[in-house]
């Protein structure tokens, strides 16, 4: 999905929504971030494998997008903290029954056994 259908009014609603959150990383941020602000060092450390600027990427969209604040504290070293908008909450509650929906998902399929597992048990 692009970035221009972020931004685009003839799109649908539930479009909108995905091209802003669309990635690999942007669900697992708003994740860490919804606890309070943080640092990007220490969003780093909570996601092993987000890279440097694979997270310093998908900040900026997410700020452009109006759902991080970022402030920079003027001490030495420079200190940049991000947060959440008003906007990035309402995103977050907004995506809370998704989860629980995914949640039940992999519960479920958790539970289940695989036709090919239990064929192979009935032999």
């Amino acid at each position: 999905m692009t970035r221009s259908r972020a931004h685009d009014p003839n799109v649908c609603g539930v479009t909108a929504a995905i091209a802003v959150i669309d990635g690999k990383w942007k669900t697992a941020l708003l994740w860490t971030l919804e606890t309070g602000p943080r640092r990007p060092g220490e969003m780093r450390r909570m996601l092993p494998g987000l890279t440097e600027k694979v997270l310093t990427q998908a900040l900026r969209e997410m700020e452009e997008d109006g759902l991080v604040l970022r402030e920079v504290h003027d001490v030495r070293p420079l200190k940049t903290v991000y947060s959440l908008t008003g906007f990035g909450r309402d995103l977050c509650a907004a995506l809370a029954p998704l989860s629980d929906w995914g949640h039940r998902r992999l519960d479920g399929m958790a539970a289940r056994v695989p036709v090919e597992t239990a064929v192979r048990q009935d032999m």
